[in-house]
């Protein structure tokens, strides 16, 4: 994901350039402490898991605290079957998109953080540039050997893993008792993946019927129902006004994102930053399905980063922001969060994932979504 090249610059902007307005809470959902993937480009577990654990909460559970590399470890596996089925024709990074995950604790289970925290010999930040470089030199070597390639070629990429991530234990002891992550899931996190629903907004395909969007980082080719900007937009604040969570998968590399700030807007052009260098209450675009759309197709608009959205706040002039949980650690004003315009959000939003419980009966009429 390009968010690695903005990582820590981004985050390293003094705090004191921080404006000083402040912002009241309108609501906030209840979400674990904020993360840090550090040299990673695993955001997309990050923020998955995140909306996963504050289901957990809502549903009355005590507050989790899922491993992210559990479910990491599993897709770099997958990408690899992925890498060799295609000859080499696919992509083979860090980067993936949150059904990535919803589809990982399906199949694989989930652990907590207890149990597999993926850092080993008292490594205490997760860096996994030279795994995944030794990885894909390892596939690519397979495709230029003679065919047929080895059978048993998977046992090289799980010593690979094992060697850097740590090997998962088969069963592991919570609170007591004995499970594995497949009844960990179920039991404890009382995970079902068909609770949840995806959702973008494009112009390029009907509305109302999924797609498969097309950015390099859906290497499992995964689909999103697509709606109309607009309902994109209420959707996402009628979920966090009940109480719920969403997911954010966005572009963080235009201009406006300040998270070192506390901030993302799309000023308007002209607009006067304010006297002391940061003004959020500035005026920012009008944004259409049509300006949005454009931006996509000439590049601008990319998936660069996925976040998760916890609730929503107001400047003192009435504007609204969406609260969003990083997963670059808990430095800033708003200590790890930022703070995210309408505006912004409508021009730079990719896809988002909502619990469906969320979702009223209309709209989920609407899209044939299974209601519960």
């Amino acid at each position: 994901m390009r968010v690695l090249a903005l990582l820590f610059a981004t985050c390293l902007v003094a705090v004191a350039n921080a404006q000083t307005n402040e912002l009241t809470i309108l609501k906030k959902n209840a979400a674990t402490p904020v993360k840090n993937q550090a040299q990673t480009g695993t955001c997309w577990c990050f923020s998955t898991t995140s909306l996963v654990e504050s289901e957990c909460i809502r549903k009355g559970a005590p507050e989790p605290d899922l491993s992210e590399m559990f479910t990491v470890r599993n897709i770099y596996m997958e990408k690899a079957l992925n890498y060799i089925r295609r000859q080499g024709s696919a992509r083979f990074d860090e980067g993936g998109l949150g059904h990535d995950v919803i589809h990982a604790m399906a199949t694989y289970g989930i652990m907590p953080e207890s149990a597999y925290s993926g850092l080993i010999n008292g490594r205490t930040q997760h860096n996994h540039s030279q795994l995944v470089t030794e990885l894909r030199n390892y596939l690519d070597s397979l495709l230029k050997t003679k065919r047929p390639i080895p059978d048993n070629w998977q046992d090289r990429v799980t010593a690979l893993l094992d060697q850097y991530l740590g090997k998962p234990p088969a069963t592991f002891t919570y609170n007591g008792r004995n499970y594995t992550p497949l009844t960990f899931a179920k039991e404890v996190v009382k995970f079902n993946p068909d609770d949840y629903a995806y959702f973008t907004s494009f112009s390029h395909h009907p509305y109302y019927q999924p797609f498969i969007i097309e950015v390099p980082d859906n290497f499992s080719n995964g689909a999103y129902y697509n709606v109309p900007l607009n309902e994109l937009i209420q959707l996402t604040k009628t979920a966090l006004k009940n109480g719920y969570t969403v997911m954010w998968d966005a572009d963080v590399s235009n201009g406006g994102w300040a998270a070192g700030r506390g901030y993302a807007l799309s000023p308007a052009a002209g607009a006067s930053a304010g006297s002391n260098g940061f003004d959020p209450d500035r005026p920012e675009e009008k944004v259409t399905q049509e300006y949005r759309q454009r931006l996509y197709e000439e590049l601008v608009t990319q998936d660069d980063h996925l976040m998760h959205i916890t609730g929503l706040a107001k400047s003192k002039t009435g504007k609204e922001f969406f609260m969003v949980k990083n997963s670059w650690g808990t430095g800033g004003p708003f200590e790890g969060y930022v703070n995210v315009s309408e505006p912004y959000f409508a021009i730079n939003t990719i896809t988002i994932i909502v619990p469906k419980a969320a979702l009223d009966k209309s709209f989920k009429d609407k899209l044939a979504l299974a209601t519960k």
